[in-house]
């Protein structure tokens, strides 16, 4: 797999694939020219709470990446004076992240600038294309998975890939904290919360997409952070349930796109159909 040589770049490009590439044609005036509809990828908080209109989600990976809680959040899930940890991509030539694409309408001017303030401006995200592979190309004997909402018109078995946009942080963004042990990552995540929830709550509706969606595939960074922010919860004495918000809303809703007062900030209208039984106290 190659990369891409821009020596004034060269610290953050080695975290990206020769396939990878920045979006930055994408955008006219913050706003989306794309001529047919086109997909978002997303493996973080998207998964679970996209927060713009789509027309349809599939579950699947891109590969050539892992997912790490390198990178810092002041604004959603932590502050200035406590940084929360989120997921970023780093570069694994055998890698396989799995997360959730949403097909977005081609004349939809609110999408792409909704997720630039959310994931560029705020988040110190950078804006890239990628490879996206549906999960009924890897998991060709389980493809009727209800929650995809694949259907052969927009996404036919056939199609190995589709092209999506998606959204990656650099070592060099202001936010960026970095490999740390994994007990120090747990317990910065236990103890951090920001404006839209707190880091917990991230962390374990990940982990429960993760399970609801591809119960077959191992995520073993993601699942270990869980274990620990579990432990050191039980240790603490802390119900988990009460940091998690729950604010859910039914499928028949999920295409609404975010008000006003969201459009800085936002708040967890879109979250997954995730089970009450998941969101329970800490008993080990």
């Amino acid at each position: 797999m190659e990369y891409f040589d821009n020596t004034s770049e060269r610290d953050s490009q080695n975290f990206l694939p020769a396939e990878f590439r920045e979006k930055n044609e994408g955008f006219v005036n913050d706003r989306p020219k794309f001529k047919e509809p086109f997909w978002i990828f997303g493996y973080g908080s998207l998964c679970w709470n996209p927060g713009f209109e789509y027309q349809q989600s599939v579950t699947g990976y891109v590969k050539g990446f892992s997912r790490r809680f390198w990178q810092g959040n002041t604004t959603h899930r932590g502050t200035d004076s406590k940084p929360g940890r989120v997921a970023t991509l780093v570069e694994d030539r055998e890698g396989v992240t799995w997360g959730k694409a949403f097909l977005v309408a081609a004349d939809d001017h609110t999408a792409l600038p909704y997720l630039t303030n959310r994931e560029c401006q705020l988040g110190g995200y950078r804006t890239y294309t990628v490879h996206f592979h549906p999960k009924s190309l890897y998991f060709p004997t389980n493809h009727s998975h209800s929650s995809n909402h694949l259907n052969s018109s927009s996404f036919p078995h056939s199609a190995s890939q589709k092209d999506a946009v998606l959204y990656i942080a650099v070592p060099e963004n202001r936010h960026w904290l970095g490999a740390a042990p994994l007990p120090d990552i747990a317990q910065q995540i236990l103890e951090c919360r920001g404006a839209s929830g707190s880091n917990v709550e991230y962390l374990l509706r990940l982990a429960d997409f993760m399970r609801e969606e591809v119960p077959e595939a191992l995520d073993e960074h993601l699942f270990s952070l869980e274990r620990l922010v579990r432990k050191f919860a039980c240790d603490m004495k802390i119900c988990l349930q009460t940091l998690m918000f729950d604010n859910r809303v039914g499928p028949s809703q999920e295409k609404e796109g975010p008000s006003q007062e969201e459009e800085k900030v936002s708040s967890l209208q879109f979250a997954s159909r995730i089970p009450d039984k998941k969101l329970r106290c800490v008993n080990m």
